[in-house]
């Protein structure tokens, strides 16, 4: 039997980093079984049904790079199946209409202990504007199911209200909607958080009752949670994963990142390829834990992605982050490629390249008065640029030679080359860290690095000729 999956998310206006995580331990399950994923779009509520918010859905999942089977499924276009099957369990006996108002519930204490109080159950009510559907849940009795990563769980019919299954204004529940589809397009498992366990047992109530046959097989996911062991909140955390791809996070690690969020490899191996990791994958290895999101540790794996870039794929993949910078309008991938490398093991998230590029592009680098002070007002540093400066202009122009050149000059002033390259590197780029100096200084060539030396010196008393 084929397996198949579904991500059904609701289009919200963004993706979330826990849906990518359900989108992505579905998409990892269905390509390691050989099976199929179906992308079924839970917009039974109007207000969820705009074009845009579908297609940020599936931009997302294009970006991710996963891919599903078939058409999409749209709940907004099957709701004739779900109003059909509400009428079936009307006319079985397992539903019943119900036109009871909030006041009226208020009025007789708010129901019962575990929701609606029944109050319509034998009333026979007749259709009409205002009345909703609920379903007859049994007054005894349990509804259980297996699921992979809880292991059995199981809930006492009496502690479940008789839920709406079609609301007053005539359309259809999530539940309801999910009972259907799920046995209508033939799920053999269903992989969604925790946050939908609850209303697991009504939706087998409802498949039961139409006699769906056997349900799905169940792994809800665990929790994702922040630093503070709390669950992901949109109100509170960056949970949007649109905002992680532009602040530039790359698609392979953000992808590699979350299926570690609750399963891990069996070697312990984290960081490797796609295709490993789905060849891995297994239902049976989720930890039901909660699964804290840590920033630093997605950087970290991020930045070991972009190591692994080619040269003029990282300067393709920063050159976006570039352009935007005042000094980067005219900065094409070309310029990049020369001092992109200088970076690139230093570089985490895309966005933090530009930062420390900009003194290779700019007339003179923007200095940092706090490096300023630090190093330049040294009893070394005119000694040290004066030195560079009778020697430069004739030096073999390689980094092992300028490193050299430098380091001689230190060690005539009883200094490690740490302390002797500092003034010629605030010369250079305006701060005391950055890219490799000597590198750097290769690149940018021997009469802009004259030129910027000179500046500095002047700056500092120096007379220099022109």
């Amino acid at each position: 039997m084929t397996t198949r999956l579904r991500f059904a998310p609701a289009p919200t206006g963004f993706l979330h980093l826990g849906s990518a995580r359900t989108a992505l331990f579905n998409w990892l399950y269905a390509r390691h079984t050989g099976g199929e994923l179906i992308l079924r779009i839970e917009d039974t509520n109007a207000d969820l049904a705009r074009p845009e918010l579908v297609d940020n859905i599936l931009q997302s999942l294009e970006w991710l790079g996963l891919d599903w089977d078939g058409e999409p499924v749209r709940q907004s276009e099957r709701t004739h199946l779900y109003l059909d099957a509400i009428e079936t369990l009307l006319s079985g006996g397992a539903a019943y209409r119900c036109d009871c108002t909030r006041e009226q519930l208020d009025a007789r204490g708010g129901g019962q202990a575990h929701g609606y109080d029944g109050h319509c159950r034998d009333r026979a009510r007749p259709d009409g504007e205002g009345v909703a559907v609920r379903f007859r849940v049994p007054e005894s009795g349990v509804t259980g199911f297996d699921d992979i990563v809880r292991g059995r769980v199981e809930f006492s019919n009496v502690e479940l209200e008789d839920f709406v299954i079609r609301r007053g204004d005539g359309s259809a529940t999530f539940i309801v909607a999910n009972a259907v589809d799920d046995a209508d397009l033939e799920m053999t498992h269903v992989v969604r958080g925790e946050d939908l366990l609850n209303p697991t047992p009504r939706i087998l109530l409802v498949r039961e009752a139409l006699g769906a046959g056997e349900p799905p097989v169940f792994a809800h996911l665990p929790l994702i949670v922040n630093e503070q062991r709390k669950k992901l909140s949109k109100r509170r955390d960056d949970v949007s994963l649109t905002s992680y791809r532009e602040r530039g996070f790359l698609s392979e690690a953000m992808v590699n990142y979350l299926a570690l969020l609750g399963w891990g490899p069996p070697d312990d191996v984290e960081v490797r390829p796609l295709a490993e990791i789905v060849e891995l994958f297994e239902l049976t290895d989720i930890n039901p834990a909660a699964a804290a999101f840590d920033q630093k540790k997605l950087e970290a794996i991020n930045g070991e992605y972009i190591r692994a870039l080619p040269t003029r794929s990282f300067a393709d993949a920063i050159a976006p982050f570039v352009a935007v910078e005042p000094w980067g309008a005219s900065v094409g991938v070309d310029e990049l490629i020369d001092v992109a490398p200088l970076i690139q093991e230093r570089t985490r998230v895309l966005d933090e390249a530009a930062p420390q590029l900009d003194f290779f592009f700019l007339d003179e680098p923007a200095r940092d008065a706090a490096s300023w002070d630090k190093v330049m007002t040294t009893d070394d540093a005119v000694p040290i640029l004066t030195a560079a400066l009778d020697r430069l202009p004739s030096a073999e122009w390689t980094s092992e030679s300028l490193h050299a050149l430098l380091l001689t000059i230190g060690e005539s002033r009883g200094l490690k080359l740490g302390k002797a390259q500092a003034p010629v590197r605030v010369a250079l780029t305006g701060r005391t860290v950055g890219p490799p100096l000597f590198e750097s200084m290769v690149a940018m060539g021997r009469d802009e690095v004259v030129a910027r030396v000179e500046r500095a010196a002047r700056d500092l008393g120096v007379p220099v000729s022109d």
